[in-house]
């Protein structure tokens, strides 16, 4: 007889879990509480500025093997597009230089040794002052392990590891910051080539998963809000929607639960979650990108820190925005029309009108990676056998990203799938 998966959650850690089990066999059942799939990995149409959006401007690169894979399994890799090689341009506001970052195609990080290829004005030395992050622990912060000065950390480390962490870097866990620089600084080129989903994140990474379900038999239903497991001999035994809507679930069927921390911790009481966040603000402007433009540019000395160039529109993200949620929406859309201006080259004696814009803040965009919260990560196991966890607030060994959540839902099913044998 047929086993079951029951997915509680279709962001993208759910749905690579139902995608990995669907393809080994289970039969899948996704129950989702909004009316849309995708969770913080989504697009959406946006009226203002007349154009489908993301709500954040997530960035893979070429080494998120998970990832990729899970693009891979629904038939999408090629929608997720960048350079053919890694290379970073980048601009600082304050005193105009532009330099490029070039880690080549190699598996070495072996750029650091060309002057021309490295961050400008910096020495081998710098780069290996940044070693002792490799084999920090979680504990660590990352203000503990290395310097957080200087002109590589400016130009470099700290733009990399506030979009990694989403906190201030030297209040992160060294251990999530010495994961990111291995799989990316030191793992050279060949895993650093950065990539985007072009024609938005629903396109390739969520509406191409729920097709694949629902055309091979399983089920995805939106709106359909989990209120309770039901229990029994150390097990879930039944799945309560509310009222009459119960669904039993067999001796060998799997669950796995991919819903935020908060509304895991009501499912299951006692499950660890983190218990602080920190908020991400994107911007989207309705503006053709000059001639040229490079699809990612890493900016310092300013309000913005990546500027990403789409059709028709720019967009850029911040993190760590506490500080910008409660700003004026069109004072902080202002400020940061100038800084894309200036970043992009097209202010000229005086700054462009604003074109049509949106500004998206996501209050509790991922928890705040400090040594403190990240200790407060479970792992995918809990007390109920057949039940797992999964999300990229649990302790996958990397910050909230994409790969880390995928990561997690591959992980939920294997467990499920080792529960089967």
């Amino acid at each position: 007889m047929q086993k079951t998966a029951h997915i509680i959650g279709a962001g993208i850690s759910g749905l690579s879990a139902a995608v990995r089990l669907a393809n080994a066999g289970f039969k899948v059942a996704v129950h989702e509480a909004t009316q849309q799939a995708g969770g913080r990995c989504r697009s959406y149409f946006d009226a203002a500025t007349n154009l489908t959006i993301d709500n954040g401007n997530h960035l893979l690169l070429s080494g998120n093997r998970h990832a990729l894979a899970y693009a891979r399994a629904i038939g999408t890799e090629a929608g997720l597009v960048g350079p053919k090689r890694a290379q970073f341009p980048f601009v600082d506001l304050a005193t105009g230089q532009r330099w490029q970052i070039d880690l080549g195609e190699g598996r070495l990080p072996t750029w650091v040794l060309d002057e021309s290829r490295r961050v400008p004005d910096t020495g081998l030395m710098d780069y290996l002052s940044l070693m002792p992050l490799i084999w920090a622990s979680q504990s660590t912060l990352v203000g503990k392990a290395i310097p957080c000065d200087g002109t590589l950390y400016q130009r470099l480390v700290q733009p990399l590891l506030l979009a990694a962490l989403n906190v201030d870097p030297p209040e992160g866990s060294a251990g999530l910051a010495g994961a990111i620089v291995r799989e990316t600084l030191l793992a050279g080129g060949q895993a650093c080539r950065p990539l985007i989903a072009r024609d938005g994140l629903s396109a390739v990474l969520i509406e191409p998963a729920v097709k694949l379900l629902q055309e091979r038999g399983h089920s995805v239903r939106l709106g359909h809000e989990l209120r309770e497991f039901a229990t029994a001999n150390g097990r879930v035994s039944g799945l309560n929607f509310g009222g009459e809507d119960v669904i039993p679930v067999g001796p060998d069927d799997a669950i796995v639960m991919a819903v935020p921390p908060r509304s895991a911790a009501t499912l299951l009481p006692g499950v660890k979650t983190p218990t602080k966040f920190r908020a991400i603000v994107n911007a989207h402007f309705r503006f053709e990108p000059p001639p040229g433009a490079a699809p990612i540019l890493g900016v310092v000395g300013g309000l913005v820190e990546w500027l990403f160039a789409f059709p028709n529109r720019l967009s850029v993200t911040i993190s760590n925005g506490d500080r910008l949620v409660e700003q004026p929406r069109e004072e902080l859309a202002q400020s940061i029309w100038r800084d894309v201006c200036h970043a992009a080259g097209i202010a000229g004696e005086r700054t462009p009108e604003l074109p049509p814009w949106q500004i998206v803040r996501e209050r509790r965009a991922t928890f705040a990676a400090t040594p403190e919260q990240n200790a407060l990560r479970p792992g995918p196991v809990t007390a109920l056998k057949n039940l797992f966890l999964a999300g990229d607030w649990t302790d996958t060994g990397l910050p909230a990203t994409i790969e880390g959540s995928v990561r997690s839902g591959d992980r939920a099913a294997d467990l499920a799938l080792a529960l089967r044998r």
